[in-house]
């Protein structure tokens, strides 16, 4: 496996992974464990590469800027995975692998002699992490399945957004991003199994099972009392106060007050300590039932006082309050600097380039950035000549003949 395994490699240093998904989905999973260290070879098609090349709102100097982060830590090599030959280059680093990711659509993988049956042959503690719309059983794993169809069909959508607009998305990719997260969880397990007993299996991580994960008590609700949640806007139903407000300067803060201590503290700063022992506000059920007017309360209390005089009085009561963060606020505060949430790495084209640092944070073998995404093919004559053995003539042949 790969020759560095020491703790300053990262602890997952021991591990080779070869990653042959694209966009999204499979490949955070394979950023998340680059992050830790992993050796991550990224299978591209030779010419075009991963669309996420491409991809982003944003681009500079017509490249990416989604690109250097999703590739963080990876090795890209070129492999074209329709031709048999390039088939065989995939098995081969394969077989010398603790980790295959991919994210096509089931079938795609036997269709090319890569499925778990054949590659557990060649590598039978093989880990083979698969990640798609609807997993790898039932009748709706052949469909076609972005991330956006796994969010309405996990419940996420219905429920986000205002009551009376349709069904809204948040501003990020979030079925593809929590079912990679969810790959990457049950990888690290199977790597632990394989650990006590030698085995390898297979991770089967679907976006739309990833969603309704994340959907708290929605099916029980439904099924014991007949409740169906709705979209409620910026609010949790029965959750209060717990709202963004208004202060003197027009900008909104967030507020989050709804436990009974924090509350009885809350009201102490707006001079109204009464309202803690109020019977109409006095505990959580009460609170949730009269959400609306106790909003308007408080609205009236922030509007008078300035932000930073605002968010100074609550920090200093107790009472979790903050500002609606943007990039830029996030570039400028002492805590994100402090904590080093965002690193600066150096980009060959773009220079001083920023992202988010690995996460979670680890007091002894802690992860690291060590290079932003790799240009296309960039780890050809490395991984194939040094892993596989091939010969200069041999690489030539296969990327004249477009293999590679």
């Amino acid at each position: 496996m790969p020759s560095e395994t020491t703790t300053a490699a990262g602890p997952l240093a021991d591990l080779r992974v070869v990653e042959m998904g694209q966009l999204l989905a499979g490949p955070f999973c394979g950023q998340l464990l680059g992050d830790f260290g992993a050796e991550v070879i990224k299978l591209e098609s030779p010419g075009s590469g991963d669309p996420m090349r491409q991809w982003g709102r944003e681009q500079a100097q017509g490249k990416s800027l989604w690109w250097p982060v999703v590739a963080r830590n990876k090795k890209s090599v070129t492999c074209n995975l329709r031709d048999p030959r390039g088939q065989r280059l995939a098995r081969a680093l394969i077989a010398e692998a603790d980790i295959v990711i991919e994210n096509f659509r089931p079938g795609t993988m036997e269709r090319w002699g890569l499925g778990y049956d054949v590659l557990r042959e060649l590598n039978p503690g093989l880990i083979m992490v698969r990640v798609s719309g609807y997993g790898q059983t039932g009748p709706y794993a052949p469909r076609a399945g972005y991330g956006s169809i796994g969010e309405a069909m996990g419940g996420i959508r219905y429920t986000t957004g205002d009551p009376d607009r349709a069904p809204a998305r948040t501003g990020i990719s979030l079925g593809d991003s929590l079912a990679a997260v969810f790959a990457t969880i049950g990888t690290l397990v199977a790597v632990h199994h394989r650990t006590r007993t030698g085995q390898g299996q297979l991770v089967d991580s679907a976006i739309y099972e990833a969603v309704l994960a994340m959907m708290e008590s929605l099916l029980p609700e439904y099924a014991i009392t007949g409740y169906q949640r709705e979209r409620t806007g910026s609010v949790l139903p029965n959750v209060a106060p717990s709202n963004v407000y208004p202060t003197a300067s027009g900008d909104m803060i967030l507020i989050a007050a709804n436990q009974d201590t924090v509350f009885a503290r809350l009201t102490e700063l707006m001079g109204r300590p009464e309202l803690a022992t109020d019977e109409r506000y006095a505990n959580h059920t009460a609170r949730g039932a009269r959400m609306g007017e106790l909003d308007d309360l408080i609205a009236a209390w922030t509007s008078t006082v300035a932000p930073e005089t605002l968010l100074d009085r609550l920090h200093t009561a107790g009472v979790p309050a903050g500002r609606i963060y943007t990039a830029r606020d996030m570039f400028a505060d002492p805590h994100f600097a402090a904590r080093e949430a965002i690193v600066r790495i150096t980009h060959p084209e773009l220079g001083d380039l920023p992202m988010h640092n690995v996460v979670p944070k680890l007091s002894a073998t802690p992860g690291a950035i060590r290079h932003a995404g790799p240009d296309l093919g960039q780890h050809n004559a490395e991984v194939y000549g040094t892993l596989l053995g091939l010969g200069a003539r041999e690489l030539a042949e296969l990327a004249e003949s477009g293999v590679v």
